[in-house]
């Protein structure tokens, strides 16, 4: 399809690039990043559901630290809560209109998602208003 010339990537081929990829692989290899997401990941979707206001969340769901918030069509859209969130110090990106996507890091720590639950919680109440 591409001819010489034709086509390049910013970062393709470079040795720094190359070796983070390595050490990422490396890490992935031990199973403890993807075990912490799991653990963290339950409890968080866990106390979402446990805790979004009624009229607001129509389901949480998620695989580990990948998280989907559908919002009901009376709490749409999920663009406003995201640009509340994002007031609030909380980076979420909102998609099909209805539904707010988390994605923290792996290494994101226990306190940090108390603290976003915190701020999660808070952005979607203020849709009941």
């Amino acid at each position: 399809v591409f001819r010489p010339g034709e086509h390049g990537s910013t970062f393709g081929g470079n040795p720094l690039a190359c070796a983070i990829g390595l050490e990422v692989l490396r890490l992935l290899r031990t199973g403890e990043d993807q075990r912490r997401s799991d653990e963290r990941g339950t409890a968080f979707i866990e106390r979402l559901r446990a805790d979004a206001p009624a009229g607001v969340v129509a389901e949480v769901r998620g695989k580990g630290l990948w998280i989907g918030i559908e919002l009901t069509p009376e709490a749409a859209p999920a663009r406003e809560v995201c640009e509340r969130l994002t007031e609030m110090g909380v980076l979420a990106k909102d998609t099909h209109e209805t539904t707010v996507r988390l994605a923290p890091p792996l290494c994101v720590t226990q306190e940090d998602l108390d603290w976003a639950a915190e701020r999660i919680l808070t952005a979607l109440a203020e849709r009941l208003d």
